[in-house]
């Protein structure tokens, strides 16, 4: 159910930001996805789809781009950098889901890869956000 209510923020707020901004016609929105939110993304991509049928925002579906931001964590004791895809235990679906609302417990089940530490750093890949809106005056 958190893709639904992510897709129809994206939607709200490209409608507030096309008004805002006097668009007549948007003609690309770049949305980011954290690797480490675990979005399912056939969900949110349907999810999408109807927000854009209830609330007919001046975009077409089509014109919607979604881009996996890659998730890099450092480790605070050794200095590691590490991708979460290639951590070595992977997570199970009850864990991943607990990351997916709440990024900050990744520290209870993952590991530096180097180390085993579990105090690191995420750089990247957290959360969902309109990275551009292309438009039309």
């Amino acid at each position: 159910m958190h893709e639904w209510a992510l897709a129809e923020s994206i939607i709200v707020t490209v409608i507030k930001e096309s008004e805002k901004e006097k668009l007549s016609k948007i003609l690309k929105v770049t949305v980011k996805i954290g690797e480490l939110q675990s979005i399912e993304l056939d969900i949110f991509k349907f999810a999408l789809e109807n927000m854009v049928e209830l609330y007919k925002p001046p975009v077409d579906l089509e014109n919607i781009h979604l881009e996996i931001d890659r998730c890099i964590l450092k480790c605070k004791v050794c200095g590691n950098n590490w991708n979460y895809r290639d951590t070595p235990k992977k997570l199970a679906e009850d864990e991943k889901e607990a990351i997916h609302f709440v990024p900050e417990v990744a520290h209870t089940y993952m590991r530096c890869t180097q180390c085993g530490s579990p105090d690191f750093e995420i750089l990247q890949g957290r959360g969902v956000w309109i990275d551009s809106i292309e438009g039309e005056k």
